[in-house]
């Protein structure tokens, strides 16, 4: 077998194992939650025998092994299950929100992704000048910031003080393109916030170990300018590290944009996630938590493997 492919199924394989140790870890940590899940649905006006009836009919009265591997067996065939609140089928929800978590994190990574290397190539060709210290500074700063504080100022910055967008994110079937991309501006705007800084810093750490390198000084002697350097010489070959933390970012923004839905009021998959927390509806939990962390192991697994490609020395570590 070829290294690459080689590498490429060693990297999948441990991807599942781990994936499998975060589905236990999930389902028992979710059913080891305080509380009686029959009391929460029933209210607290239930009587014993209707609680006694519920937990059996649910079958929470197996041990947690038995119920682990049944609701495992069900989800690698995609089913779900239905949520214990209103009876809803789990995966055609999350489908219907997964498309807005998706859009969200998608319109923040096309702006931040070639924002953050532009700036990290500035900063690195400006390295200790005036230009390297106000994009630093100014990175550091929105990244010191905790979300929901960036989503607060954001709110009061462009909704009272420059009354340019709504509070809330609404979205629905049949908006158009514009208007939906209206509508999230603000969470999108806080998203890229958060996330630039990583990859700003990451690439111009990048560049600036490339620049020491001896080729760096030979493109020099030929009389190309810094940026051509940087550009032509040092970005090919940094790449790796550049490419790993933009694909974890990317990752993050995904799954890591629960507090942002819910300070933004967003219909998505985070959203939906705290309102089931809310009310203890364990399937939802479990199967939202358990497609979060699908989605940020297999985009590890994607950084991982290109890394790989993008490094010789990678694809040839003896």
């Amino acid at each position: 077998m070829h290294p690459i492919l080689k590498l490429v199924a060693q990297r999948i394989a441990l991807g599942l194992l781990l994936l499998l140790a975060v589905s236990f870890v999930i389902f028992i940590g979710v059913d080891m939650l305080p509380g009686d899940t029959a009391q929460a649905i029933l209210g607290q006006s239930a009587t014993e025998t209707s609680l006694a009836n519920l937990r059996e009919q649910l079958g929470l009265n197996e041990p947690p092994l038995t119920r682990y591997f049944t609701w495992l067996g069900h989800a690698l065939t995609g089913d779900l299950g239905v949520a214990l609140t209103n009876g809803q089928d789990i995966a055609k929800s999350i489908g219907q929100r997964f498309g807005n978590t998706f859009f969200l994190a998608a319109c923040a990574g096309i702006i931040s992704v070639p924002l953050a290397v532009i700036l990290g190539l500035i900063a690195a060709r400006y390295n200790g000048r005036w230009p390297d210290k106000l994009i630093s500074g100014v990175t550091l700063a929105t990244i010191s910031l905790p979300e929901f504080v960036a989503a607060y100022f954001v709110i009061y910055l462009l909704t009272q003080l420059i009354p340019i967008f709504q509070p809330v994110a609404m979205v629905f079937p049949g908006m158009g393109f514009f208007e939906r991309l209206h509508a999230v501006a603000l969470p999108v705007i806080v998203l890229v916030m958060v996330v630039l800084a990583h990859m700003m810093r990451m690439t111009r750490a990048a560049i600036l170990n490339v620049m020491q390198s001896a080729y760096i000084e030979t493109a020099e002697l030929k009389g190309l300018t810094p940026m051509q350097i940087i550009w032509s010489h040092a970005l090919p070959n940094a790449i790796a590290p550049i490419i790993a933390v933009v694909v974890i970012n990317l990752a993050y923004l995904v799954v890591g944009v629960v507090v942002v839905e819910v300070v933004f009021s967003y219909n998505a998959l985070g959203q939906y996630l705290v309102d089931h927390v809310a009310k203890r509806d364990l399937p939802v939990v479990q199967a939202v938590g358990i497609i979060f962390a699908a989605v940020y192991i297999g985009l590890n697994i994607l950084a991982d493997v290109v890394g790989i490609i993008a490094n010789p020395r990678l694809r040839h570590p003896k």
